[in-house]
């Protein structure tokens, strides 16, 4: 999921300085969306575009755009949703061409352009008053600063999915703890079934179980501590890369040849009790089997039943370009999509969770993770802290294959030091 963005960060360095001493007029094949359209108060249309990163969210999208559209004659927003739009997002950024309207995650991506200065700061802005406080603060916790860069539009969940029948006919309950979960697990490939339908063909997919071991097991604040060179992965990671490694062995045969795609049509279709992924994975598994009747639960990383946390993030955040010339009516579809009948859109279609006061899910699929959202029994995604020049998710991948837990802490200590030496 995350992409190269040191040599990115340089160009944002040096533009951020030149920004200073005019506009860009580059007409590039991306466009210039902070110089495009015309002027609400005069009449003229004015163009918005709104660039977001989530592929599987871009009908949704398209639905609130249309309604905001049909809503504000003069205003017509583009939804712009590129494939690999984060790098697509940072190249743009280093032209200073940001969009006048992001939607990201809370990522490393994120954390680099807003400390670049290239988004608004909502800081005691009316938008940011019916946002949940504790994603308000994991914006901040993230990118280190008081400023608050972004609006916190849903949050997402990350554990177990699993098929409610197969549990049911295999005779186990839900797993609460480590030692339960490798049990249940057992049981099913006693039973001559895969527990886990794994597609490391696709790295970033060995992200879900490592965020949730990661986090759960050593905490996000080891982050700050690696950075501050008093830990290494080496002297802290070891339960995290065995009980990694662990799950291995309770996948189907091929569990390397097999991507995300592919994991969520063989779930959907019987082919794993268990799906090792988000609540993202939900709406495809359902288009693919709609009868399939799921549950979720958290990762039980230790045997601490009340220390096994749901991982949740803010998945998609929306900004503005510091620099657009339509702020108003950039705020304007920003305030729109914040309207909690348009988040209850939203998070119904994608099964997502609200950042937003007032808006539930209640989908009962759901319901396994309802109670850790309700007590607030949730940590951030590991990976968020991670500097995505890492290749965290490949490092995994290849450690997967390899076995090698030494080397696979060594490099995860090396790749660290190394971007760290960049900056």
């Amino acid at each position: 999921m995350k992409k190269t963005i040191k040599p990115v960060v340089v160009s944002l360095v040096a533009m951020s300085v030149l920004s200073a001493c005019g506009t860009n007029n580059s007409n590039n094949a991306t466009g210039n969306s902070t110089n495009s359209g015309g002027n609400a108060s005069s009449g003229e249309k004015v163009k918005i575009e709104f660039f977001q990163n989530k592929t599987e969210a871009k009908a949704t999208f398209d639905k609130l755009v249309a309604k905001f559209n049909e809503a504000n004659p003069n205003i017509v927003v583009t939804q712009v949703n590129p494939p690999d739009a984060e790098t697509v997002l940072k190249t743009r950024a280093a032209k200073k061409d940001i969009p006048d309207v992001v939607g990201l995650g809370a990522t490393d991506t994120y954390k680099t352009l807003s400390g670049s200065g290239l988004f608004e700061d909502f800081s005691g802005d009316p938008l940011a008053e019916n946002i949940q406080p504790a994603y308000l603060q994991m914006l901040k916790d993230l990118t280190g600063s008081e400023e608050l860069n972004g609006l916190p539009f849903s949050s997402n969940a990350s554990g177990v999915i699993y098929n409610k029948a197969m549990f049911a006919e295999a005779g186990v309950t839900v797993p609460t703890t480590w030692d339960e979960f490798m049990a249940v697990a057992q049981k099913f490939k006693d039973n001559g079934q895969n527990a886990f339908y794994l597609t490391l063909k696709d790295s970033w997919t060995t992200l879900t179980p490592f965020n949730s071991l990661a986090t759960i097991i050593k905490g996000n604040d080891f982050f700050k501590e690696r950075t501050a060179g008093t830990v290494t992965f080496a002297d802290s990671y070891t339960e995290v890369a065995e009980k990694l490694l662990k799950l291995t062995e309770f996948g189907q045969k091929d569990i390397f040849g097999k991507g995300y795609n592919d994991g969520n049509t063989a779930f959907a279709k019987g082919e794993s009790a268990m799906y090792l992924q988000g609540v993202w994975a939900i709406p495809e598994i359902v288009k693919a089997n709609p009868s399939i009747e799921l549950g979720v639960f958290p990762f039980p990383a230790t045997n601490d039943a009340a220390a096994n946390k749901v991982i949740s993030g803010v998945d998609t955040l929306l900004t503005i370009s510091k620099n657009t010339k339509h702020k108003e009516e950039a705020k304007k579809f920003v305030d729109f999509l914040l309207q909690p009948e348009n988040v209850s859109l939203y998070i119904n279609e994608q099964k997502a969770f609200p950042a937003v006061q007032g808006v539930t899910q209640d989908d009962p699929t759901m319901d396994g993770f309802k109670e850790a959202f309700t007590a607030g029994n949730l940590a951030d995604f590991a990976d968020h802290y991670i500097p995505s020049a890492m290749k965290v998710d490949t490092i995994n991948q290849s450690f997967l294959q390899k076995k090698d837990i030494k080397a696979y802490l060594d490099q995860l200590d090396k790749e660290w030091d190394k971007v760290a030496n960049r900056k």
